[in-house]
């Protein structure tokens, strides 16, 4: 089942790549540039990301998916302290809100630990601290 998951993983990068090409492609040739006055939560965003992945393996496939996507890069990487996860400072380029970048990025994660995990990671395997992060963001956009 695991290599399923691999291969869906590997589909998943493939196509968010090709995606990301095209929002990055398109927005750049938009009159205005990339950000047009009024254009939004849409702009450039730097998010702090905490992690479920554990092993270095993880962190490493992860930052990688994360940065080959258009559009978005790994900045830094805070290792784990204690009972505080790894936690990732990732720049958006075309985001939408703090909270709909999280969600992409737990989507991304979740899927790269369904390919070395097994399927019941979205059951509560390997969840920790990180999880309540989105939570936490989601009230930062609140104005």
């Amino acid at each position: 089942m695991r290599i399923v998951a691999a291969l869906a993983y590997v589909g998943f990068i493939v196509r968010e790549v090709i995606v990301g090409s095209w929002q990055v492609t398109r927005a750049a040739w938009l009159p205005g540039g990339l950000y047009p006055p009024g254009s939004g939560p849409d702009g450039p965003a730097i998010v702090e990301f905490p992690l479920r992945c554990r092993s270095d393996l993880e962190i490493s496939v992860l930052a990688s998916s994360i940065t080959i996507t258009p559009g978005t890069m790994v900045l830094g990487i805070a290792t784990a302290q204690g009972e505080t996860p790894a936690t990732f400072f990732v720049h958006v380029a075309l985001g939408g809100t703090r909270t709909e970048i999280l969600r992409d990025l737990r989507d991304m994660e979740s899927r790269l630990l369904r390919a070395t995990r097994g399927p019941d990671v979205d059951a509560g395997a390997g969840a920790g601290k990180g999880d309540d992060a989105g939570a936490a963001l989601e009230r930062e956009d609140k104005p």
